[in-house]
């Protein structure tokens, strides 16, 4: 009989541990820095099964770099699954201004979707400073 209450309370902590961490609120920053699009269908798929497991949480995609490409109109390949991840509202995508400018690439060559930071080693770091976890994206 005790190895039965032994394994009710066991059962019964790990829904309350499990239920905790769904309504936790997490911050996560991501950095891509490859133009490997089978990274950036990787990440799409990665935002995906995070959102799903837990809708609260807030992310923020920078890419700079080769990384850029993946917000460039005429090179991404997960464009529509980008729109389709960022109308959660909880991710948003980022291009780093230093890589434009450094690439010769416009802001009219960045999909509509993306926002833009200065730098963003200095975004990533400052998003660190405020607590957020940071995931380096990519193989």
């Amino acid at each position: 009989m005790l190895a039965i209450s032994g394994f009710s309370v066991a059962t019964a902590q790990q829904s309350q541990t499990e239920t905790a961490a769904k309504t936790r609120v997490h911050q996560i920053v991501f950095q891509l820095t490859t133009d490997d699009t089978l990274a950036h269908k990787a990440l799409m798929k990665q935002l995906n099964n995070i959102t799903s497991v837990s809708p609260g949480t807030k992310i923020d995609v920078i890419c700079h770099g080769p990384g850029l490409s993946m917000l460039m109109t005429k090179k991404t390949v997960v464009h529509d699954k980008l729109k389709d991840i960022q109308s959660r509202k909880s991710v948003r995508f980022y291009a780093c201004e230093f890589s434009l400018k450094e690439r010769h690439v416009s802001k009219e060559e960045i999909i509509p979707e993306s926002g833009y930071v200065e730098a963003g080693i200095i975004a990533i770091v400052e998003r660190q400073e405020q607590g957020w976890t940071y995931i380096k994206s990519g193989f």
